[in-house]
């Protein structure tokens, strides 16, 4: 990460480029501190699991026949799935004959890929050699019942995962704007989870609490009982990974899912953590470019990085393309239009009884918007779309952005995210 004065222009992520912008005089740009890439990240990723934390190395728990569950992120996270599952399927085909493996997407409630968005994701060897299915958490019959965890938590959870001989989550670590950080025990739940249970671990009570927050582990009720969820049908071997601002592997971490997570969460913590000194008065923020800046549903997580330091009656300015819209399946629409601004939705949210898919996305968004101003530069989705997502739609995103500057007066103080909630800005003290 670095803060500096301000050059000429910055480049922000949005979609599978970037979109350059002056910069104002005096501007914070806060980027990630990116670790250096890995010279040979094949060679590091048959390392880590050759040599896990707290685990057997991979080879030592595979027998011949074994059916074999590997979790991976869907298409909405830039995981680098190929180079890890080639790793991973040539340390099984090494060590035993005959092992049948299923790639499980942990979609979470999110949709099912398509086979050409698979083919891209997973690799055509992958796809050949592996079982490939998307996680269904609709879908009752894939489902199996495991009991009631954590604070009251039904857990349902994918039967193939359930029933395998070995299982492998896969994931990759940065923070997550309730849940503290990604990966880990996500890859189980909400990852490979039944809608009543993600309904539960996402509810407005959990959602609410001011420790569901970017980076926060310890007495998050969010991570604390996603963690629950996972002990309760854990891994055999986790791997997860750190990515730089291009998705370069720069770290691989493997072993025990519980030890693995936690020092991955620490490498994440370094990088993409920093200390504002005081709120501003305006965000320009992304949804780091492709994958995640796909529909505005995942676009909120730029926003929610924003939230940490723009000050209240500030204005935030989000560059993320939408392509895939709100997205159109889902509940996050209606959600969104069930009230006419962010006050009824918080009340309709946290009204008794209520309980809806994606109303937590609108929650976090609800929240925003009562403390700023939000306006979206996006290509995917037209301004009645926007406005009707209680956003100010905007065409000119450099003077979008001058116009918000002007607005707040002479000293406004600005802040750039190029590259969004890969760097999550936070107030010193």
């Amino acid at each position: 990460m670095t803060v500096t004065s301000t050059p000429r222009t910055v480049s922000l992520a949005y979609g599978r480029g970037v979109v350059e912008v002056p910069l104002q005089d005096g501007a914070l740009v806060i980027t990630p501190r990116d670790d250096p890439a890995l010279a040979d990240p094949a060679t590091a990723l048959r390392a880590a699991l050759r040599s896990p934390l707290g685990a057997p190395p991979l080879a030592a728990l595979v027998r011949d026949g074994m059916s074999i569950a590997v979790s991976v992120c869907d298409g909405t996270r830039a995981q680098p799935r190929e180079p890890v599952l080639r790793a991973l399927l040539e340390e099984i085909d090494g060590a035993a004959r005959g092992c049948r493996v299923t790639v499980l997407v942990a979609t979470g409630t999110h949709r099912g890929n398509t086979p050409e968005e698979l083919r891209e994701m997973l690799g055509d060897e992958v796809v050949a050699r592996c079982e490939v299915v998307n996680h269904d958490a609709r879908d009752r019959d894939s489902l199996t019942f495991v009991g009631t965890v954590g604070e009251g938590v039904p857990l349902w959870l994918n039967s193939r995962w359930l029933e395998a001989d070995l299982r492998i989550t896969t994931g990759f670590v940065e923070p997550h704007f309730f849940a503290g950080f990604s990966g880990g025990p996500k890859m189980v739940a909400p990852g490979l989870a039944g809608l009543d249970t993600v309904m539960v671990l996402h509810d407005a009570v959990r959602i609410g609490s001011p420790l569901a927050t970017w980076g926060v582990v310890q007495e998050n009720p969010v991570h604390r009982d996603i963690r629950a969820c996972a002990a309760a049908s854990p891994p055999d071997l986790a791997l997860d990974v750190l990515l730089d601002r291009d998705k370069r592997i720069t770290h691989v971490v493997c072993g025990e899912l519980f030890r693995m997570h936690a020092a991955a969460c620490e490498l994440a913590r370094a990088a993409a953590m920093r200390a504002v000194p005081e709120p501003v008065d305006v965000v320009v923020t992304t949804n780091s470019g492709f994958p995640l800046d796909q529909n505005l549903y995942q676009a909120v997580k730029g926003m929610a990085a924003a939230e940490r330091v723009v000050r209240p009656g500030g204005t935030v300015v989000v560059a993320a393309e939408c392509a895939d819209g709100l997205p159109a399946h889902g509940s996050f629409a209606d959600v969104l239009g069930a009230a006419a601004g962010p006050a009824g939705l918080l009340e309709l949210i946290g009204s008794p009884g209520f309980s809806v898919p994606d109303q937590w996305q609108v929650q976090v968004l609800a929240r925003i918007l009562a403390k700023a101003d939000v306006r979206l530069f996006c290509s995917g989705l037209a301004p009645e779309e926007v406005r009707a997502a209680h956003l100010e739609p905007v065409t000119d995103l450099a003077g979008a952005i001058a116009e918000a500057v002007e607005r707040h007066g002479p000293g406004a103080r600005v802040c750039y995210l190029p590259e969004g909630p890969q760097t999550i800005p936070y107030l010193a003290g």
